[in-house]
């Protein structure tokens, strides 16, 4: 192998986007932004804000643990605020409340105390590194390509989600914050237009 001669290297590996609709377990981890709003519960700097717009979201990295698709990483944000309106934030609060039954095991009827416990979080930082089911979709880039975005989490009211999960316990005990991580800068070139 020489590094000045390329002739001998492997061709470059082309990756169509994973189809719509394509179920899977992923392991999610946030890229801190170095946004805090401690008024909002946003601290450790696991919250990233635009400098354009004022969004404040959560700048995700899925990867698909297993299947045809194992390894392929897929990202995404989660929003926490925008300017324009409460939607953005609504959307974010019910996906994450639906990774938190998904990762934990609890239904979407359930509102018995365990599962509500299993709801809360001690922080934005309870969220990196969760495996949860998800729905894998499609929409646009800023270039007008497709690509993969995971919007909503699979929980035990799905079929699916036992093949999905595996053996899956009940409420689970909220897990503990990973710790501080060093913040970093993040575009958000791919907030959608209603949240910019």
């Amino acid at each position: 192998m020489s590094w000045n001669d390329f002739n001998s290297a492997d061709d470059q590996s082309v990756f169509d986007v994973i189809p719509k609709g394509t179920l899977a377990k992923v392991r999610m981890t946030i890229k801190p932004g170095g946004h805090d709003d401690a008024s909002q519960g946003w601290t450790a700097g696991w919250a990233t804000r635009s400098n354009t717009t004022g969004a404040v979201y959560l700048n995700c990295e899925f990867v698909v643990l297993e299947g045809k698709y194992a390894r392929r990483k897929i990202w995404s944000l989660i929003g926490l605020y925008s300017a324009k309106g409460p939607d953005w934030a609504n959307i974010g609060r019910a996906f994450i409340k639906g990774i938190l039954n998904s990762s934990r095991g609890v239904s979407n009827k359930d509102n018995s105390p365990a599962a509500q416990n299993a709801r809360r979080i001690n922080g934005l930082g309870d969220l990196d590194g969760v495996e949860f089911a998800a729905r894998i979709d499609i929409e646009k880039d800023q270039n007008g390509d497709d690509k993969n975005v995971i919007k909503l989490a699979i929980t035990p009211d799905n079929k699916e989600y036992a093949s999905l999960m595996g053996a899956v316990s009940g409420a689970a005990s909220a897990p503990q914050p990973n710790g501080d991580q060093s913040a970093s800068a993040s575009s958000a070139s791919n907030l959608p237009s209603w949240a910019q």
